[in-house]
């Protein structure tokens, strides 16, 4: 007999998410697991410095404050909780939940998942931890644990562990597991699923997103959606940007399987609920990342306010003014940000910001000395001159760095609530030197054939365009009319057609965007809401264009990867982050807001593609009479 869904929920996306999100998920409504995702890259080596000072930390400290109310709603319910919150020190966060159990009363059973931890294996790292698999998690929970805590294991993992564990999945079961980690992916955020950090948020209340959760079947579906009640959104909209949140390529690498992000489908499935199906799996890899932190170095920094008239002379005086002072110094970085409008009405919007920041191996090059040369330039530099902070010592920054091991060498150990310790071998993979499975160029994802009785995959949607409420003024042209070189964007609609009318209008006004981090790399994902739409960001939205809308990836290596059943295209961009969050290489260390920039720049867009309001009053405007359904989401 086929066992029901598995209800399973997550309570936080990282470390410092909404405190009160455990209690709000376990009385929400009917739940079996609720996972909380506390790790992070930048985590790791907050933790790192933690455990330096008391090696009996290294945890995520707020979790254990959650559960002092949380443990005893999650026994009351029945609710199993599994966490990554253990971070360096998961047995350490196991005897401490215990020892809350005795406090407050609430009989538990506490398993925890350990090996992880490669530091010693690693000169000279603060931590080195590999990236577990959810096999661990499995375990702990066929062996009856209310509570998992776990070290670095995949996000994805602390969904797919627990639905193995519920529907009893084997490790060969590939297709049923990559649909269990493209869920665990959506929800491993927390809230960017359910409307948060979301490009189209004006068309819907997001003020205060509910956290989501997954209804998980047998065979590897699930529907994405939220407690009745919650705020928020639930789309194929959201959901398509959490899928492509940090992602590169169409396969998706885990310790248990390789999901193809090029086989998902998504389908309206009521309000606020957005059904995953039709997820391949392939065969893992045979290493596992690891993620390595060290202390990278020392930095400093001052921001200058330069006021009013002259912008460009008072920087390059304060440049002048301060070049022998950072004689000597590593790596000297100064960054003028045109924040000033001109005839402002107030002093704030006169201004610009002048940053400089400054990295050296020695904190004495890079210290309370260097910040004070340059507050005691106040009196004889630029005219309104004042700084934003006074002046500070120097401060050490992280760097992460991925590298590689073996599964077969990482010792994934499942304690159980009993003490036992449990090897958990490898999964079953490519043999070493080969790939999961046949690689494709990039760009060009490799057919896969239907499932038998099965027709190929749609391209998928949601049933409308989203409204949108930016209404820029838009200069009406022809097409490709005026357009700087590599960023224009028309094309005619087919060949020999006539060329479409075009306007000048941002990207934004058709696409979405979700950017983040993956080490010194940042990825984009860029969808559009509709056939038409996708057929004209595929042709248009090139490497080339994409490097000429954001001037700052030139030089650049740039991938592009194409996802038509999300109707979306993912680029990695590589080494733009330079050493990593913790290193504080850029203005936007996380590249957070790398696709709102590039969804905020202008290119010539065909008419006929955006939606009536944003439409120039001369442009042509749609018939009266029901609108059809864009293409692939008819009846």
């Amino acid at each position: 007999m086929t066992r029901r869904p598995l209800l399973i929920g997550n309570a936080s996306g990282f470390y410092g998410d909404r405190s009160d999100a455990l209690r709000e998920m376990l009385t929400g409504g009917p739940l079996d697991v609720l996972t909380g995702d506390y790790l992070a890259e930048l985590t790791m080596l907050i933790l790192g410095r933690d455990r330096l000072k008391n090696p009996d930390l290294g945890y995520a400290k707020t979790f254990l404050r959650q559960l002092e109310e949380g443990l005893g709603l999650a026994h009351e319910r029945g609710v199993r909780l599994v966490t990554n919150a253990g971070g360096l020190n998961p047995a350490g966060l196991a005897d401490a939940v215990r020892a809350l159990a005795a406090k407050v009363g609430v009989p538990v059973c506490v398993a925890h998942v350990e090996g992880d931890d490669l530091t010693a294996r690693e000169d000279g790292a603060l931590t080195a931890n590999a990236y577990l698999g959810g096999a661990g998690i499995t375990a702990c929970l066929r062996a009856g644990a209310d509570v998992v805590v776990t070290g670095r294991v995949t996000d994805a993992a602390l969904v797919s562990g627990p639905a193995a564990w519920w529907f009893d999945w084997a490790p060969e079961d590939h297709d049923r597991l990559a649909g269990a980690v493209v869920a665990g992916h959506v929800l491993e955020c927390g809230t960017q699923a359910t409307g948060g950090n979301y490009s189209f948020f004006t068309a819907h209340d997001v003020r205060r997103p509910g956290f989501p959760l997954a209804e998980i079947s047998a065979d590897g579906s699930a529907v994405i959606t939220k407690h009745p009640g919650t705020g928020g959104v639930v789309s194929a909209g959201t959901v398509t940007a959490q899928l492509l949140y940090e992602t590169q390529g169409v396969r998706y690498l885990g310790p248990d399987v390789t999901a193809r992000l090029d086989t998902v489908r998504l389908t309206d499935d009521g309000p606020d609920r957005v059904r995953i199906s039709g997820v391949r799996g392939e065969q893992p890899p045979p290493t596992l990342k690891v993620g390595v932190t060290r202390i990278g170095g020392w930095r400093n920094e001052v921001v200058f306010v330069l006021t009013g008239l002259d912008i460009e002379e008072k920087a390059d005086l304060v440049r002048a003014q301060l070049a022998e002072t950072l004689e000597g110094v590593a790596d000297t970085a100064w960054t003028l940000a045109r924040t000033d409008h001109e005839d402002a009405d107030t002093e704030e919007t006169a201004s610009a910001l002048l940053r400089l920041v400054v990295r050296d191996p020695s904190p004495d090059r890079v210290g309370r000395a260097l910040t004070s040369a340059a507050v005691e330039l106040a009196l004889g530099s630029y005219p309104g001159f004042h700084v934003t902070t006074p002046p500070g010592p120097a401060q050490p920054y992280g760097v992460f760095a991925s590298t590689s091991a073996p599964a077969t060498q990482v010792p994934h150990t499942a304690v159980l609530p009993d003490g036992t310790h449990i090897p958990i071998p490898a999964a079953h993979s490519a043999s070493p030197g080969e790939p999961a499975a046949p690689s494709a160029s990039p760009g060009e994802p490799a057919a896969l054939p239907a499932s038998p009785g099965e027709p190929p995959a749609p391209s998928a949607g949601p049933a409308e365009p989203a409204a949108h409420s930016a209404s820029p003024a838009f200069e009406a042209r022809g097409s490709g009319g005026g357009a700087p070189e590599g960023v224009g964007g028309a094309a005619p609609a087919g060949s020999g057609a006539e060329p479409r009318e075009t306007v000048r209008a941002p990207l934004g006004a058709l696409a979405g965007a979700r950017s983040g981090d993956k080490g010194g790399d940042a990825n984009v994902g860029v969808w559009a809401e509709s056939a038409p739409a996708w057929h004209w960001l595929r042709d248009t939205l090139t490497v080339d264009r994409f490097r000429a809308l954001l001037p700052e990836t030139r030089g650049l290596t740039v991938h592009r990867h194409e996802l038509p059943n999300l109707h979306a295209l993912n680029f990695t961009v590589t080494g733009i982050l330079g050493d990593g969050v913790a290193s504080g290489h850029r203005f936007d260390p996380q590249a957070k807001a790398l696709g709102e920039w590039l969804r905020a720049r202008h290119l010539d867009i065909p008419v006929d593609l955006l939606p009536p309001a944003q439409r120039p009053v001369s442009a042509p405007q749609p018939a009266q009479g029901p609108a059809p359904a864009p293409e692939g989401t008819g009846p």
